[in-house]
């Protein structure tokens, strides 16, 4: 779903940024992005335990919405309906 949002909505205002945090490193995401064939997505790896205390999260999937001067706008934890209508014109809102 975040990589058809990208796909629609994806400007230079606006990106899906995946975080990789397997302790195995990057390769099995970029594996499961071969698997089920994301297209519009980067992937970046980072330490779990790092980005677990620098954004303050519990659990996975963890949503942040940032703005350009790198505060976070919104949250949300848990699976969500990311390539709706509804969502697409919310997030095209705040831009």
């Amino acid at each position: 779903m975040l990589d058809r949002l990208q796909a629609r909505i994806g400007t230079s205002d606006f990106l899906v940024l995946p975080l990789c945090i397997d302790d195995a490193g990057i390769d099995r995401g970029r594996r499961f992005y071969d698997e089920i064939g994301i297209a519009n997505l980067p992937l970046f790896w980072a330490e779990s335990l790092r980005v677990q205390l620098a954004l303050a999260f519990v659990g996975l999937p963890t949503t942040l919405l940032i703005d350009r001067e790198s505060r976070e706008i919104g949250r949300l934890q848990g699976p969500f309906d990311w390539d709706s209508d509804e969502t697409a014109t919310q997030i095209s809102g705040l831009l």
